[in-house]
């Protein structure tokens, strides 16, 4: 499902709303996530899962190519960790 499909749905599940306030609280709760992770904070949506930061130190890497060693600077990668409600539902239980 794509972020317009996840927009269709909400608004044809909610008549009494319109479509330019869902996209609009859809990109809201999108851009609330995004601007915790981008502080280091974490994001826990109870059932669903959580998001956090994980970082990455800095390492020497090898270019697969030549086989050159490349350093590979530090860096902060988003994770995610789903919740058991979801998991659970995944595997049919």
């Amino acid at each position: 499902m794509i972020r317009s499909e996840l927009i269709q749905k909400i608004a044809d599940e909610n008549p009494h709303l319109y479509q330019r306030d869902v996209e609009r609280i859809v990109n809201t709760i999108f851009e609330e996530i995004i601007e915790a992770m981008a502080r280091g904070d974490r994001v826990e949506l109870r059932g669903f899962g959580a998001f956090s930061v994980k970082k990455r130190d800095a390492r020497i890497g090898r270019n697969p190519r030549t086989g050159e060693s490349v350093e590979v600077e530090e860096k902060h990668v988003p994770f995610f960790k789903t919740g058991k409600l979801l998991r659970d539902r995944l595997n049919g239980k």
